[in-house]
C-alpha cells in the first residue's frame, strides 16, 4: 500500500505539473520545463516500481530508463491526440488510446521487472490502465470544459479577511490522485502476489 501511494503521488505530481504547465501556458519554456518534470517523475516512478516488485537486480538503469521514456512519450502523445482531434471526440479518442498505451506499458514493465514470473498474461493491466486513463480524462475534461470556482463566505479576522476557493481543476487533480492510487494499488498488489 505504501509503494502504491508513493507511486501514485509521484505520478500525480509529475503528470499534474506537466499538464498544468502545458495547458496553463503556451510558451516553449513552459513546455520544456513541463517535459523535464514529466521525465524526472517517470524515472522516479519506474525506480519505485522496479525496487518494489522486481525479482532481479541487473541492468537496473536500462530497465528503468526504457520504461520511463516510453511512459513519458505516451503521456505526450495522449495530449497531442486529444488536441489534434479536439472536443468531446478528442477526449474519448485520447482516453481510449491512453488506456491501450498504459496497458501495453504495464505489460512491458512486468516483462522487464519480473521476467521469470509464470503468470504474465492477465486482465489486471487493463483495469489499472483504465483507472489511470479515467483520472487523466478528468483532468483534460476539466481543463477544456469546466470553468467554475466555489468559494466560502468571507471570513473576517481581526487582521485580514479570507476566502477559501475551490476550483474545478483542483477537484480534477484530486480525482486523478485517487484514480492513480487505485490503479497502482491494484497493479502492485497483483505484481507482488505473482512473485510469492
Amino acid at each position: 500500500m505504501t509503494a502504491a501511494l508513493t507511486i501514485a503521488v509521484v505520478e500525480a505530481l509529475a503528470v499534474g505539473l506537466w499538464f498544468g504547465l502545458i495547458i496553463g501556458s503556451g510558451t516553449t519554456s513552459a513546455a520544456l520545463l513541463g517535459l523535464g518534470i514529466l521525465l524526472a517523475g517517470t524515472f522516479l516512478r519506474a525506480g519505485i516500481v522496479d525496487s518494489t516488485v522486481s525479482d532481479i537486480r541487473s541492468a537496473v538503469f536500462l530497465r528503468r530508463g526504457t520504461t520511463a521514456l516510453t511512459l513519458a512519450a505516451g503521456w505526450v502523445v495522449w495530449l497531442l491526440i486529444a488536441e489534434y482531434v479536439t472536443g468531446l471526440t478528442g477526449l474519448i479518442v485520447a482516453t481510449v488510446f491512453l488506456t491501450g498505451l498504459l496497458t501495453a506499458q504495464f505489460c512491458f514493465e512486468r516483462r522487464l521487472f519480473q521476467p521469470h514470473s509464470t503468470n504474465l498474461s492477465s486482465f489486471g493491466p487493463v483495469i489499472s490502465a483504465a483507472l489511470l486513463a479515467i483520472g487523466a480524462a478528468t483532468l483534460l475534461a476539466t481543463a477544456w470544459f469546466a470553468d467554475w470556482t466555489n468559494g466560502s463566505p468571507l471570513v473576517e479576522l481581526e487582521i485580514a479577511s479570507t476566502v477559501i476557493l475551490v476550483e474545478a481543476v483542483q477537484v480534477a487533480a484530486l480525482a486523478f490522485v485517487c484514480c492513480a492510487f487505485l490503479a497502482h494499488q491494484y497493479r502492485v498488489q497483483r505484481l507482488l502476489d505473482s512473485t510469492v
